[in-house]
């Protein structure tokens, strides 16, 4: 097997085994079940907020410091945190406990970044699609099997909520322990790079003066630090429109996106407060399985086939649908209806965050992913953590779950709406231009 194959296999692993996590599409029952006295509204306000605020606050550090730290470190935290939240969610009843696992789940969630980026400083730059996909796959594989097992042990009575718990700890292990068989990594992009001489692109040839190659070495251009070329790669990323126009679009995109799937099973508490069978898992190896298909089809036809323009009105179109999706989630008596919009909500996510990835990418000069990946997820967080103070914390004004739910609907509606406009005015404007052009050369 050749090496970077073999590499990308171990990687998709760890990323396989550390999503079988059968518990989380049964957290809330579980939570506000008979194995913990802790009520809806503590749920909502109390407990699932700091998993947001801690996420986005360990982010910038995590990033930094997987950079530093060469990713291999990070990726064994990952494996390490979920061990402990998973422990705790078992173990542990008091609500102080939840609070604490929460700062836990954002390191969880913030260190992933290592997970996404690790295999770039391992293999060949023509190697980054195919890589890609591989990692990708291998988490969407492991959401399929982790909904698919959940919902059996549920439907075959063979385990209750807390019990899933169990299988959850286990993979958690596994992964941790899986992490420390990945090769290290030698280099990275920023605090470990390969530092070539001053003068090795040139070879000195027999007789020839060590002055002059000493004259060639302080001829060379100096490679800027750590800071400085981070410093390079943002100002040249975020100075390009295209860039920050597509990365506006992922930040909203996501953040919209992890508010609706954060909350959503405390909503289908609300439509059916005890439910004789709770589909919970179904509805999430569905939308995996669909959310797969349909980032599959925007790689697809996004190579070649959809101009800029195109791909930004597709993206405005989709999101309003996204957000009467939304609508019908928490508009519904029946949770039959709520489960279909959710499960049409996250495929449609899962091709438009698709298309967006590709544009941000294809529009960066740099070999700087990671870091407008980190950006970008970073301000989706603010994002985030803008609406739960608004929406549902006592800060703001604390909406019941369907009150949250409309807000979150028209939030996308409201994204579409805008980006309808920015494309009618960008096209108004190149037909000025273009009109002005005609006009120059008549004369």
């Amino acid at each position: 097997m050749k090496e970077w194959l073999k590499i990308s296999c171990l990687l998709c692993v760890f990323g396989f085994i550390r999503e079988i996590r059968p518990s989380e599409p049964y957290v809330t029952e579980y939570l506000l079940g008979p194995w913990r006295n802790i009520s809806e509204t503590q749920l909502t306000h109390d407990v699932y907020p700091v998993g947001t605020y801690s996420y986005l606050v360990q982010l910038v550090f995590v990033f930094l410091i997987t950079d530093f730290l060469r990713y291999k470190p990070l990726i064994i935290t990952i494996g390490a945190t979920g061990v402990i939240i998973w422990s705790m969610l078992i173990w542990t009843t008091s609500l102080l406990s939840l609070q604490i696992l929460e700062f836990f789940y954002g390191t969880y969630m913030a260190a992933e970044v290592a997970y996404y980026t690790y295999i770039y400083a391992k293999v060949d730059k023509k190697y980054y699609p195919r890589v890609t996909s591989h990692t990708r796959a291998a988490m969407f594989a492991g959401k399929l099997v982790s909904g698919i097992t959940s919902q059996l042990m549920i439907n075959l009575e063979l385990m209750n909520y807390k019990e899933l718990n169990y299988i959850t700890l286990a993979t958690q292990v596994m992964a941790m322990i899986w992490a420390f068989g990945l090769p290290g990594v030698d280099k990275s992009l920023y605090f470990h790079r390969e530092q070539l001489p001053s003068g090795d692109s040139q070879t000195q040839l027999p007789g020839e003066s060590n002055l002059a190659v000493d004259a060639s070495q302080e001829s060379a251009p100096k490679q800027p630090n750590a800071l400085g070329l981070l410093w390079l790669h943002f100002r040249n990323a975020y100075t390009n429109p295209r860039v920050i126009q597509w990365s506006l679009w992922y930040a909203i995109g996501l953040a919209g996106y992890l508010q609706v799937t954060y909350y959503v099973q405390v909503l289908w508490k609300v439509i059916e407060p005890e439910p004789l069978i709770a589909w919970n898992g179904a509805v999430d190896a569905v939308l995996t399985a669909l959310a797969a298909l349909c980032a599959l089809a925007a790689g697809y036809l996004h190579t070649g086939r959809l101009r800029p323009r195109t791909s930004l009105l597709t993206l405005a179109l989709l999101s309003a649908v996204e957000g009467g999706c939304v609508l019908i989630c928490c508009w519904t008596k029946d949770i039959y209806w709520s489960y279909g919009g959710f499960v049409l909500f996250g495929a449609l996510y899962g091709f438009t965050i698709t298309v967006a990835s590709a544009e941000v990418a294809r529009n960066l000069q740099e070999e700087s992913y990671g870091l407008v990946f980190g950006v970008n997820t970073f301000v989706a967080l603010v994002f985030q953590s803008l609406l739960t103070m608004i929406v549902v914390t006592d800060t703001g004004f604390e909406l019941d779950a369907v009150g949250q739910y409309t807000v979150y609907a028209f939030y996308f509606i409201a994204v579409g709406v805008l980006y309808l406009v920015s494309v009618l005015v960008e096209c108004l404007a190149f037909r000025d231009t273009e009109s002005e052009k005609l006009e120059d050369s008549l004369d």
